[in-house]
């Protein structure tokens, strides 16, 4: 028998009553009834609740300990009275009667509970987040999160992917976020970058002669944090794949998302087969390429409405002949809705920075009519134009904005999620998975002015290589891809480009020079000039799938060790100032800004 236990909290049961056991763990609670002494004892696995009286010598002992103190307890196992059976905890119909005791480890007055989920500051549950992890609920999401790498690292192995690892000090790359930048002690005045991801690495794999490639790979962006993206570090679901089409892909992750998310979850798909949305339809519809397909409210665009002379809102009319257009979202039989509920949604926009939603619905009496603030500004042939043209019938109502295309896009994308919040459209009981498709290869700097790659530089274009109008990159779309999940991007990925000339061409157009495509992606462009093959890969991430399964708003609650807004470790105070000696030898000097 093991000196500390011999079962865990979670195993004991009537079959049990009468063994003498070990337990050991940590007081998680104590109730004292005066003549008894009722303390629960909690591990890994569960609770097993414990009892000693006063007449047992270690009553005073047990009564004063610290709660998360931990102690080894051997005693006896017991019936529990009827009336006291815990139906809420696997060990609920048996307690231990306590013979003897021993304290393992001494616990300090706790700096916050452990047995409750109370809400605490960032500051002193990331701080002593090695006690935040004993509670309840994140302990829960941290093994969950165990769970799930092994549930999907088998299901990669039973589709035929071998797991390799790639290296983690690499060269920068000019391209995506920030770095994280190591010096290099041999070579003074170089650095090393940690990888954004495995992006070359894993196409070279591909070039290698290998056919299908995974792991579960750290990633390091010198990011700002988000409620669902981790400051500094996370982990992806990365593979590649050679002789495939987008389609092949998109076979591989769908089985292993539905299988994943089938085996974690109660919740419903609302797809068993994803289905796929163009970036531009995305834009246009959602106002965003990350919709939550939960939400049934669609976007329309209805900014040829305002070229009629029997529509009279003039500054909607002005805006128009300026370039800019108008976007609307109606919702279904909302006439009986209070005056308020329409004037809370147009300050909402207000205090999003929008000048407002307008806003009418429609109603009829002798004819087709609108009611509102901007219902007098349409004729009835306008009304019947736009209603044929939304859908919208009898009784609904139509919220428009109109602005310049992207930021009409932010706006109607929020208020079409702050809409249906509002009216309570959203199924929190459903997972909704869709593809986003043919994104374009370029985008024009609005700063610069300048053609960047919109995506993943490496991507093939669409269409006959040999018809590609290169004179007219905005116009050209790429084998990339994003996986959305109730609003989250879950991973991008691309059917990559593995001919160095083509290469050469787009990076040409993104204002690379020939020169600078060999400095920057020397392994990559070498490699494909020996016969690589067609190949392509995705790389959904590990903490927002774990994030989703556990119902989780915030990754930091799925993040074993997670670091705050600005990229500070608490518990372990990183990052830290190095001394003179370490920096001498480095070969480097501090020079901060004031």
């Amino acid at each position: 028998m093991n000196k500390y236990r011999s079962h865990y909290c979670n195993n004991l049961r009537k079959k049990d009553v009468g063994s003498k056991v070990l337990l050991a763990g940590w007081i998680n609670k104590k109730r004292d009834h005066g003549n008894l002494l009722f303390i629960d004892l909690r591990d890994n696995y569960g609770i097993t609740q414990c009892i000693i009286d006063k007449e047992n010598s270690n009553f005073s002992s047990l009564e004063k300990i610290q709660l998360e103190t931990v102690v080894k307890v051997e005693g006896e196992v017991i019936n529990r009275s009827n009336e006291t059976i815990n139906k809420e905890i696997a060990t609920g119909e048996i307690e231990v009667k306590i013979q003897k005791f021993e304290v393992l480890g001494v616990c300090k007055e706790l700096p916050m509970p452990i047995f409750s989920d109370q809400e605490y500051s960032e500051e002193i549950r990331l701080k002593y987040r090695f006690l935040d992890l004993r509670r309840k609920k994140i302990h829960e999401n941290i093994i969950l999160r165990s769970k799930v790498i092994s549930f999907i690292r088998n299901e990669m192995y039973n589709y035929g992917f071998l797991e390799f690892q790639t290296p983690i000090l690499t060269s920068s790359s000019p391209e995506g976020a920030r770095d994280f930048l190591v010096p290099s002690r041999l070579n003074p005045g170089k650095f090393y970058a940690l990888p954004q991801a495995p992006q070359q690495f894993k196409q070279l794999i591909m070039v290698s002669g290998f056919d299908k490639y995974f792991q579960i790979a750290p990633c390091f962006r010198d990011e700002d944090a988000r409620a669902d993206r981790s400051p500094g570090e996370f982990y992806q679901l990365d593979l590649e794949m050679s002789f495939v089409e987008q389609e092949d892909i998109f076979e591989v992750v769908e089985k292993m998302l539905i299988n994943t998310f089938k085996k974690f979850s109660n919740k419903k798909l609302m797809y068993d087969k994803f289905p796929k949305i163009s970036y531009a339809d995305a834009m246009m519809k959602y106002g965003t390429d990350k919709p939550d397909l939960r939400n049934p409210l669609l976007i329309n665009d209805i900014t040829e409405i305002f070229l009629r002379k029997d529509v009279s809102f003039e500054i909607f009319k002005k805006l128009v002949k300026k370039g800019f257009n108008v976007r609307c979202i109606v919702t279904q039989n909302t006439k009986d809705r209070p005056r308020s509920f329409f004037d809370n949604i147009d300050k909402w926009a207000k205090d999003q920075g929008a000048s407002g939603l307008a806003y009418f619905t429609i109603e009829k009496e002798a004819q087709i009519q609108a009611k509102g603030p901007i219902g007098k500004f349409f004729s009835e042939e306008a009304l019947a134009e736009i209603m044929k043209k939304t859908k919208a019938k009898v009784g609904d109502s139509i919220f428009m904005a109109c602005n310049n295309q992207k930021e009409l896009e932010k706006i109607t994308s929020l208020a079409r999620e702050k809409i249906a919040k509002d009216l309570g459209l959203i199924n929190e009981n459903i997972f909704a998975f869709c593809w986003i498709v043919d994104y374009p290869m370029f985008e024009k700097n609005e700063q610069t002015n300048k053609i960047e790659f919109s995506h993943n530089p490496f991507s093939m274009p669409q269409g006959d290589l040999k018809k590609i109008n290169f004179d007219n990159p905005l116009d050209i779309l790429a084998y990339q891809y994003d996986i959305v999940c109730n609003g989250v991007e879950l991973s991008s990925g691309a059917i990559r480009n593995h001919k160095p000339e083509l290469m050469y061409k787009l990076f040409s157009i993104a204002g690379y020079t020939s020169q600078q495509v060999d400095e920057k992606f020397s392994g990559m462009i070498n490699a494909l000039s020996y016969g690589a093959p067609p190949h392509g890969g995705i790389a959904p991430g590990i903490d927002r799938i774990v994030m989703l399964l556990a119902d989780e708003k915030n990754i930091r609650e799925v993040t074993m060790f997670p670091m705050n807004q600005n990229a500070q470790d608490l518990m372990m105070n990183a990052p830290s100032e190095v001394n003179e000696n370490q920096l001498k030898e480095l070969s480097l000097s501090l020079k901060l800004k004031k």
